[in-house]
């Protein structure tokens, strides 16, 4: 049965309408992926060395700090790490049982590039400690504890992204040892590094994440079975509609419609709300740069990436999924007589609302100078006229449907967050730290807002020409966004 479980996603992935894309960005992807291979593999080697010459015990150290590689670990899963995807209604109807579809859909976690790319590091420590006096014994069971340790954040990234509940609890134990360490009020590191380092000095400690590995993926297993049904767990839910007129926006014509679809998709539906919430706590973003208690933030180029981050919170966060916000009824949009120039336009003007309603709410920032603050006006400026262009342009590209009617995941659909979105998003943040960089160290930073300013009010200056040219890139690929859409996986 697996094996036609592979076969249908080779299928899936051959038929798919992006198939191009999807090739040319594995390919690209390759590349990092190769890079860091090789990076890894370099660490695991040299890490006993290095430490060694600083005078430090080089496994014991690693111990120390295998709880922040952990942790890091398990948050670059949560934003980069796909999870499963299969067509699993159809498969209902078959003669297949349940256990062997969600045995399938969680095996497929287990080859994912997030486990196996740690032993690119580990086992190339592991051997250089057994070359250098180290007992083979005790060095191949922590090496088999720490690898159970990676597949155990798979499975609790697995429960993370479709249960809040789990979500929001590993969030609360992680930023309050975190806040707790920081302000030396509990430093984790007493407990867990003689963990790590008891998987080494005993044979049994080793069993512990094993055992770990096994209750988790029972969970996980447990969990995705009792939803695997088509009343409950794959059901479509439905609310109560509402109806919501602002007749206000009336007066902008077809342009005050699309503002108000949009108004009402902000407020009914979980993930685009999640979007506002994650808007508003992008404003406190600039604390860890601006309060000067992170040595390496205090760079200039990292205090105006701060000012771009606070007062585009919104225009990222939204802005990077125009028009997958409208995926369910797209086809329908573009089967009616609507103007590209009157959908983009209302996108934008939303876009710029939210910057200055962000702007606004940030002004607390004078607290900490006059400066401050008009780094943030500054980014401000550069989100209007330069960066909301930018996420126009990217939104024809990442062809992402939304599925506004799900309540998974603390952060809605978690296909709206992919390498795409993320390499998409490179330019909008370099960008304007190399504009503030070059005024900054050419003349002062006063020279270097303005720059900054300046490439936003010449981007607004043109909004009409630049308008013009993604309204042709929207047209040009209208049918494959449409194609994209009715994937359902």
């Amino acid at each position: 049965m697996f094996k036609h479980f592979i076969m249908l996603e080779w299928k899936s992935f051959l038929r798919s309408a992006s198939l191009g894309t999807n090739i040319a960005m594995k390919i690209f992807i390759g590349f990092f992926a190769a890079y860091f291979m090789v990076i890894f593999i370099a660490a695991g080697v040299g890490a006993f060395f290095i430490l060694k010459e600083s005078g430090l015990e080089p496994l014991s150290t690693v111990n120390k700090f295998m709880i922040y590689y952990l942790v890091m670990d398990l948050v670059v899963r949560y934003f980069l790490q796909k999870m499963p995807v299969m067509n699993i209604r159809p498969l209902l109807t078959l003669p297949i049982k349940r256990n062997t579809i969600v045995h399938f859909t969680l095996g497929k976690t287990a080859l994912s590039f997030f486990n196996w790319s740690h032993a690119l590091f580990f086992i190339p420590f592991s051997i250089v400690l057994m070359m250098n006096g180290y007992s083979v014994l005790n060095v191949i069971l922590w090496h088999l504890g720490i690898m159970a340790l990676f597949y155990l954040n798979n499975f609790i990234n697995v429960l993370i992204n479709n249960k809040d509940s789990v979500f929001y609890s590993v969030l609360a134990v992680v930023a309050g040892l975190g806040l707790a360490h920081y302000y030396k009020i509990f430093d984790i590191t007493l407990y867990t590094q003689p963990f790590f380092q008891g998987m080494y000095e005993t044979v049994f400690v080793f069993l512990i994440p094993i055992l770990l590995v096994v209750a988790t993926y029972y969970f996980a297993f447990n969990y995705f079975k009792s939803n695997l049904n088509l009343d409950e767990g794959l059901a479509k839910k439905s609310d109560i509609a509402k109806t919501e007129n602002y007749t206000f926006l009336d007066q902008f014509g077809t342009l005050g419609t699309f503002l108000k679809n949009d108004i009402r998709l902000l407020r009914r539906n979980k993930r685009s709300k999640t979007t506002l919430i994650m808007s508003f706590l992008f404003i406190f973003y600039g604390l860890l740069f601006f309060t000067k208690s992170i040595e390496v933030y205090q760079s200039p180029m990292f205090q105006i990436f701060a000012g771009i981050f606070v007062s585009g919170g919104f225009l990222f966060t939204f802005g990077q999924f125009v028009p997958s916000w409208d995926s369910a009824y797209y086809q329908l949009m573009m089967s009616q007589n609507i103007q590209y120039r009157e959908y983009i336009s209302s996108k934008w003007w939303l876009m710029v609302i939210g910057t200055l309603i962000s702007t606004i709410l940030a002004s607390f920032y004078l607290f900490f100078g006059v400066h401050t603050y008009l780094l943030v006006v500054a980014g401000a400026i550069f989100n209007i006229g330069v960066n909301s262009h930018l996420v126009m342009l990217g939104g024809a590209f990442v062809k992402t449907p939304i599925d506004l009617t799900t309540g998974k995941g603390a952060f809605g659909d978690k296909q709206a967050f992919n390498v795409k979105t993320m390499l998409i998003a490179i330019p909008k943040m370099v960008l304007p730290m190399v504009v503030y960089a070059l005024g900054y160290y050419l003349f002062s930073p006063n020279i270097g807002l303005l720059f900054v300013a300046l490439a936003g009010i010449l981007g607004f200056a043109f909004r009409n020409y630049v308008f013009n040219q993604i309204e042709k890139i929207y047209k040009r690929e209208k049918y494959a966004t449409i194609a994209a859409y009715k994937q359902k996986n």
